[in-house]
């Protein structure tokens, strides 16, 4: 009998194997370590719901998904590698990077291995500025949230001292760029325009400068662990200069850096996605587990979505077949309807204004972009 019950529970394992074996391996990729590990949490939350809410719904084409994570702690090589393990397990679809100078190597990789790559988060031009077939992002562009800051600033500091100053990144010295393009052909002159270096904790220079130069608005191309330090450290030396920067403040770890001096910080991001009756339902499932869904979190469900649907229409997960099917649609996601150029851009993008407040709490300004 013990025999019998054995070798029955053996064939049913081996039975059971292939179904196994046809789940569908799909990645997420991000700073899941590292100074920009908070958004790489907002990153995998993202993937986990929507894979979790996919395969409650029966899949893509009646196979479940697995969720392959992918840390690239926002290195440019370390992304590469994670690129190349991707690339190398032919998974048809990856949703990442994080940092602009992850997505565009990593890019690369995928290209090779016939991967599509949807960014929730790089707002670096040249991420679709190449030509590869498989580089789509669900975000806008730091050429548009460069705008729309840069017309901010000059409109509402009118005759006021500006600084722009960046952080030699991909990311952060080219929105920097663009902020300072669209302030100068707004009619107004940046009276600092600096850099220094991702992960310093020390600005004393720095702030020297801004404090010479009675800055009145300094924008800063950067992530938030430095903003917040430059804040701190303005604050220190009793300036009341105010700070904005990017979507790269878009979560509240930014506060618990600077405490009650993050009040009254400005930066730029697309309409909350939270308050979007499209993702009512998923919000609410993301408090029912005590997870605010903020920054690219909603981006990053709405990638997989996009994803799982260009590929049921076009009855394949083939990479260059779905990328095709995901330009020549119109796609419902949480995040509203989402449309492509050719290039893998977003045809709608509607950056605005936010502003912290001394609790630790950011919204909306009621405002226009550009106003």
């Amino acid at each position: 009998m013990k025999k019998t019950w054995i070798a029955g529970l053996a064939l049913g394992l081996a039975l059971a194997a292939p179904a196994f074996a046809q789940d569908i391996s799909v990645g997420v990729a991000g700073p899941m370590t590292g100074g920009e590990a908070t958004f790489g949490r907002q990153l995998k939350n993202g993937a986990e719901q929507a894979v979790a809410d996919i395969n409650a719904a029966g899949g893509v084409m009646g196979k479940k998904l697995k969720l392959e994570v992918g840390d690239d702690a926002c290195d440019p090589k370390q992304a590469r590698s994670v690129g190349e393990k991707f690339g190398g397990m032919k998974l048809p679809v990856v949703v990442g990077h994080y940092c602009s100078s992850s997505s565009i190597p990593a890019s690369e990789a995928y290209a090779e291995a016939g991967t599509l790559q949807i960014t929730p988060a790089s707002t670096n031009p040249t991420f679709t500025e190449r030509g590869l077939w498989n580089t789509f992002r669900v975000c806008g562009r730091d050429d548009q949230q460069g705008s729309v800051a840069g017309q901010y600033i000059a409109k509402n500091y009118k005759g006021k001292n500006v600084a722009v100053i960046h952080d030699k990144t991909t990311y952060g010295k080219g929105l920097a760029d663009e902020t300072k393009k669209a302030l100068n052909k707004a009619g107004a002159k940046e009276k600092l325009y600096e850099s220094y270096n991702k992960g310093d904790k020390d600005f004393t220079a720095l702030v020297s400068k801004l404090k010479r130069d009675n800055i009145d608005i300094v924008f800063v191309g950067g992530y938030h662990q430095e903003a917040g330090l430059i804040l701190r450290q303005m604050r220190d030396q009793g300036m009341k200069t105010v700070l904005m920067a990017g979507d790269a403040l878009a979560d509240k770890e930014f506060a618990s850096i600077t405490g009650p001096a993050a009040e009254g910080v400005l930066f730029t991001f697309g309409p909350d996605p939270r308050n979007k009756a499209t993702a009512k339902a998923i919000v609410d499932k993301f408090k029912a587990k005590n997870i605010d869904p903020e920054g690219y979190t909603l981006y990053t469900y709405a990638a997989f979505q996009i994803w799982k649907a260009a590929a049921e229409k076009a009855g394949t997960t083939d990479g260059k077949k779905v990328a095709a099917a995901i330009k020549a649609g119109t796609w419902d996601t949480v995040l509203g309807k989402i449309g492509y150029t050719a290039k893998g851009d977003i045809t709608v993008i509607d950056y605005v204004v936010y502003k912290w407040d001394s609790k630790g709490n950011y919204a909306e300004l009621a405002t226009k972009p550009g106003s």
